[in-house]
């Protein structure tokens, strides 16, 4: 099972919301750029699943309250 690691995803957040991404990017070799989009690409293909993911969490929640709550009616 994967580890969540909540600490790394705000470190990340604030690397890139301070501009460092974008200066690293600029001053890095190619081979490191191509890195970094990719990286950014995986995140934002996984940022697409956790929205699926919390959208089906929540959902079945709501679903299981309702059908628990009709059925002690």
């Amino acid at each position: 099972m994967a580890a969540l690691n909540l600490k790394y995803l705000q470190e990340l957040g604030e690397y890139m919301s301070s501009g460092n991404m974008i200066e690293d990017f600029e001053y890095s070799p190619e081979e490191r750029r191509y890195e970094m989009l990719e990286f950014l690409e995986t995140l934002m293909d996984i940022a697409e699943l956790a929205d699926e993911t919390a959208t089906k969490m929540i959902f079945k929640n709501q679903l299981e309250a309702m059908i628990g709550a009709n059925a002690q009616k």
